[in-house]
């Protein structure tokens, strides 16, 4: 192990590694039940207002866009912890969430199992109410 890797896995210094794109996979967890809500991605300036407010900030590939969770929505997380990996390219936050964590007004993302079925994959719903309109919300 160098002293590079030995520093990024064991040491108490917050060395974030970002990707080609500049960015680290976030996965967002419910603090209270432990239920995974959704996983997106911060770059360096989503991380920042992140540790810096205590509300968490995301960076969208589809908009090429910083953005606060619930800005548009009301649905937003206060973060209660963030941790990081072994290799600090991926951020783990624990929030509060208020309402919905999903675009789709579900409260969390992973809405849907996969099931095996002859030798192939279906979906079938799970925890899927919506807690909110997002016609309604986003005014698609």
């Amino acid at each position: 192990m160098s002293a590079h890797s030995h520093e990024i896995e064991e040491g108490l210094s917050f060395q974030p590694r970002f990707d080609a794109a500049g960015l680290v996979t976030c996965v967002a967890t419910d603090a209270a039940t432990g239920d995974v809500l959704m996983v997106a991605h911060m770059n360096e300036e989503a991380l920042r207002k992140t540790i810096a407010t205590g509300e968490a900030w995301y960076f969208s590939r589809s908009r090429n866009a910083l953005w606060r969770k619930g800005e548009t929505s009301g649905q937003t997380q206060r973060v209660v912890e963030m941790r990081t990996d072994c290799d600090q390219d991926a951020v783990w936050i624990r929030v509060e969430q208020i309402g919905a964590a999903c675009h789709t007004g579900r409260r969390s993302c992973f809405y849907r199992k996969v099931e095996g079925e002859g030798g192939g994959a279906k979906l079938v719903f799970a925890d899927a109410a919506r807690l909110f309109d997002p016609d309604a919300v986003y005014k698609k």
